[in-house]
């Protein structure tokens, strides 16, 4: 139910009253509707654009300080140029003992694995 409430006495006719108070009534549900869906791919939209909060970043590549952060983990990093030639392991490290820190966060008291 939506709500929408129309009333028409143009004609003479109840028949034709009725009538064109139904395609009245179309032409509101249809104006909702098409209201809600652009409501809805507005929401969608700003849900999808991303916002310069630094909590949203994923890392930050600083190639005049020569530093990587990793924003999710708190990793920092001074050897960027030694990274993007291929020495990933300090990176690769952090990001496993980060995996393995939120694991044991999620496991119940007692249990052992």
């Amino acid at each position: 139910s939506t709500g929408i409430v129309v009333s028409c006495q143009n004609e003479r006719s109840q028949l034709q009253n009725k009538a064109e108070a139904m395609r009245m009534l179309r032409a509101k549900v249809a104006a909702l509707a098409a209201q809600q869906a652009a409501d809805e791919n507005d929401r969608m939209r700003r849900d999808q654009v991303r916002t310069v909060d630094r909590s949203a970043r994923v890392r930050t590549y600083n190639f005049p300080e020569n530093r990587l952060t990793d924003h999710r983990i708190g990793y920092k990093s001074r050897k960027l140029d030694q990274i993007l030639a291929g020495d990933l392991g300090d990176v690769l490290d952090a990001l496993h003992a980060d995996e393995v820190r939120r694991r044991m966060a999620q496991r119940p008291e007692g249990q052992e694995s």
